[in-house]
C-alpha cells in the first residue's frame, strides 16, 4: 500500500502545484478505489494530503501571492468548512461518491471555460496603448477615455464575491475534502481580473487555509491511518514542487484539456458506480 500511495501522492502534487488546483478532486476517488479506504476516511486524508502539497507550492510561487486576497477568502470559508464536516457524518457513502462524481464533471468544465477565459489576446500592431490594434498614422489624434472611478459600490462587490467564494470553497473542504483550486482560481481570474500567475500562487494559500480548518474540523472525529497517510502527504509535497517545474515547459492549454478530459472520464465512471451501490 505505500508504494501505491507514493504513487498517488505524486500524482497529486504534480497536478496541484502545477495548474494550481483539481488535484484534490482525484484525491479521494483514489483513496476509495485504490486504497481501499471508506468515503468518510478518505475525506479526512484527503484534506491533509492536499494542505501539505498546497502549502510546498506556495512556498515555491510565494512572491505571486495576494496575501491580503488570499487570506481573505480564506477565513471566509472556515465557517462553511465546519458545515461540510459535519454534512460529511450524515450521508451515507453513495452519496458522497455521487458527489465527487459530479464536482469531477464540474470542475473538468471549469477548468475548460478557464483555458479560454485566460488565452491571451492576439498581437497585431505596435500600438503601446492597445499592442492588438494597428499602429495610427503619426499626427492622429487619440482620445483617452478616463477610468471609471471605483468606489465604495465596486469594493463592496469584491468583498460580496470574496466571502461567496470562500463560503463554496470552504464548503467543499469540509464536505468533500477538496482544496477547490479549481473553483477558486477562475473566480480570482475572470471574476476579480487578477493575473494568472498570482491567481494561481494565491489558490494555493487559500486551499492551505481550507485544508487545516477541514482536518480541524475533523479532530477527534475518526481513524486516520498515519502509516500511508504520511508517505503520501509526503510524496505530494515532492510532486507539488516537479509540477511547478513542469508548469513552464508544457503548454498550460494542452495540460489542461488533458486533465479536464481526465476528470471527466472519472466523474462518469465514479457516478456510475455510485448509482448502481445506492
Amino acid at each position: 500500500m505505500t508504494i501505491a500511495a507514493v504513487v498517488i501522492g505524486l500524482a497529486i502534487g504534480v497536478v496541484l502545484g502545477g495548474l494550481g488546483g483539481g488535484g484534490g478532486v482525484l484525491t479521494v476517488p483514489a483513496l476509495v478505489y485504490l486504497l481501499g479506504e471508506s468515503p468518510q476516511e478518505a475525506t479526512g486524508a484527503s484534506a491533509i494530503i492536499v494542505g501539505a502539497a498546497a502549502l510546498t507550492a506556495v512556498v515555491t510561487r510565494v512572491r505571486g501571492v495576494d496575501w491580503r486576497l488570499g487570506i481573505a477568502f480564506g477565513l471566509a470559508g472556515i465557517p462553511a468548512a465546519y458545515l461540510g464536516t459535519l454534512l460529511n457524518r450524515a450521508v451515507p457513502a453513495p452519496v458522497l461518491l455521487l458527489a465527487f462524481a459530479v464536482l469531477a464533471v464540474v470542475t473538468a468544465l471549469l477548468m475548460l471555460r478557464n483555458v479560454r477565459a485566460i488565452r491571451p489576446k492576439p498581437v497585431i500592431g505596435t500600438d503601446a496603448r492597445c499592442p492588438w490594434r494597428p499602429p495610427r498614422p503619426e499626427g492622429t489624434a487619440v482620445s483617452v477615455m478616463p477610468r471609471p472611478a471605483t468606489g465604495r459600490r465596486s469594493s463592496l462587490h469584491s468583498a460580496a464575491e470574496i466571502v461567496c467564494g470562500g463560503i463554496a470553497v470552504g464548503f467543499l473542504a469540509g464536505f468533500l475534502g477538496v482544496g477547490g483550486g479549481f473553483l477558486i482560481v477562475p473566480v480570482l481570474t475572470v471574476v476579480l481580473k487578477l493575473p494568472v500567475h498570482r491567481a494561481i500562487a494565491t489558490s494555493l494559500l487559500i486551499i492551505v487555509v481550507n485544508s487545516v480548518s477541514a482536518v480541524v474540523s475533523r479532530a477527534g472525529a475518526g481513524h486516520l491511518d498515519w502509516a500511508w497517510i504520511l508517505p503520501l502527504a509526503a510524496a505530494a509535497a515532492v510532486g507539488a514542487v516537479v509540477g511547478r517545474r513542469l508548469a513552464g515547459k508544457l503548454s498550460a492549454t494542452v495540460t489542461r484539456r488533458a486533465f479536464a478530459a481526465l476528470l471527466m472520464l472519472v466523474g462518469v465512471l465514479v457516478g456510475l458506480e455510485s448509482i448502481v451501490a445506492w
